[in-house]
């Protein structure tokens, strides 16, 4: 496993937190570069088994010759589907590292960083046609402002919108720096900071990150055995956000106000972090790219 791939974030905590079972059977829902699957099997009999989910086909190179791995290169929405398909209809714990892994920050022709000059593109599954290039280029003024003021969280949304909607009537915007240069004179604040924000909302929406998320989130307490953990990183608000709520309700609908509707909403998952856990000092230090992680735990509740 290649260790300049991606740091894995929160790595003890994580894997402390699942608990695992040495016999038991465990999924990593974003395998990346390998680190948190390699902690776990290290806890893992010959009897145990892994289920690796990456819908990008690199990190397949990252993967042990290891007989208890079953390497999945699915979206991690697929989650169910592919177990099923797999004959496993319940596991002992499910991990998930959210967000973008360092390589494909690290590597330009990916078009996920700010820093290089790469076409627009954002997929973190190549095999899907939707590309950042289609977010900027065809959407609508009013998606476009919804998208950067929802996932972006980008103060001036919707000058944003309307300045791309004039631009690409008359220069292409296929590239990073076509973008950029583009919008050089709306930024608002650190051109870093205003980009990294504008970037973090085409990605979310190109990879419908958010839906992923909460699909995977309601496959997950079904999954699990009685006992069993869901452990998930997050990297921003949004993405903690439905964590947190689905962790405590079970559920991501609104609870009904009629007092004449008496439909009781079952969780079958107990919060384990009251508070989310996050990176230590040194952790910070040594890897900035996890300053702003969350790591959030819940277990299914033991039948009585």
């Amino acid at each position: 496993m290649k260790d300049s791939y991606h740091t894995p974030v929160l790595l003890k905590e994580a894997v402390d937190e699942l608990k695992v079972t040495p016999n038991g059977i465990y999924v990593d829902c974003t395998f990346g570069g390998g680190g948190h699957s390699k902690a776990i099997l290290g806890k893992l009999t010959a009897l145990g088994k892994l289920i690796a989910f990456d819908q990008d086909e690199d990190a397949r190179e990252n993967l042990p010759d290891d007989k208890r791995v079953i390497f999945v290169q699915q979206n991690f929405r697929h989650l169910q589907r592919f177990l099923r398909l797999n004959n496993i209809s319940v596991v002992d714990g499910i991990l998930a590292d959210l967000g973008v892994s360092s390589h494909q920050f690290d590597e330009p022709q990916r078009g996920f960083s700010t820093r290089y000059n790469a076409r627009l593109d954002m997929r973190m599954d190549q095999r899907q046609s939707k590309t950042a290039f289609d977010v900027v280029n065809n959407y609508s003024e009013q998606q476009l402002h919804k998208l950067f003021e929802q996932y972006g969280e980008v103060t001036n949304a919707k000058t944003l919108a309307r300045t791309i909607v004039q631009i690409r009537q008359a220069t292409s915007l296929r590239t990073v720096e076509e973008f950029k240069n583009g919008l050089r004179g709306i930024v608002k604040g650190n051109p870093n900071k205003y980009f990294a924000q504008v970037f973090q909302a085409l990605r979310i929406e190109v990879n419908d990150e958010l839906g992923a998320l909460k699909e995977m989130l309601k496959q997950a307490p079904p999954l699990l055995k009685p006992g069993g953990r869901v452990a998930i990183i997050t990297f921003h608000s949004l993405e903690d956000r439905l964590v947190k709520n689905f962790f405590r309700r079970g559920t991501f609908e609104e609870a009904d106000e009629n007092p004449f509707i008496t439909k009781e909403q079952v969780n079958e998952l107990i919060v384990i972090t009251k508070k989310p856990i996050i990176p230590g000092e040194k952790e910070k230090k040594q890897n900035p790219r996890s300053a702003s992680a969350k790591l959030r735990v819940a277990e299914k509740i033991m039948m009585v």
